[in-house]
């Protein structure tokens, strides 16, 4: 059954009319063009479809499209601000923490949920934080040499 979901997608406020029981990735991916979550296996292990919800790290592939309602949602697409990178994004091209590029959106995003949570976690808390992200190129250590950059530790 269709129904209107109003949000803020990525800065700005956003009104879609669907079915709320759609998964949020299909919508973004679909509706709304945004492509940089990726479906990988849908069932919430990998993190290639992380986005953030109210500055929280969701799996989008599990995550139906009438539970953001009222809130906020961050895609890879909205993270950098007036052309300029997340310093996330930056550290993650400056220290080759990203291969093929597919799983690099969700870890980014999953990092910035983690950087948010704890602004100063040591390189043990990075790596907890990380396990759910699935890189098929093994980039693992730069990836956590790219968080530990970014949050100055």
């Amino acid at each position: 059954m269709s129904e209107t979901i109003k949000f803020n997608l990525n800065g700005r406020p956003t009104r879609l009319t669907v079915d709320g029981e759609r998964m949020l990735l299909w919508v973004l991916r679909t509706d709304l063009g945004l492509t940089g979550a990726k479906y990988g296996c849908g069932e919430e292990h990998c993190g290639t479809c992380t986005v953030l919800v109210d500055k929280e790290p969701v799996r989008s592939c599990q995550f139906s499209v009438k539970d953001i309602n009222g809130k906020e949602v961050i895609t890879i697409e909205g993270l950098a601000k007036d052309g300029n990178l997340h310093p996330l994004q930056k550290e993650f091209m400056e220290r080759d923490a990203l291969q093929c590029g597919f799983c690099t959106p969700g870890m980014i995003l999953n990092a910035y949920g983690l950087l948010h949570q704890n602004p100063k976690p040591t390189r043990s808390e990075i790596i907890s934080g990380m396990d759910n992200n699935l890189c098929r190129c093994g980039t693992y250590n730069r990836v956590v040499e790219a968080i530990q950059a970014a949050a100055g530790t």
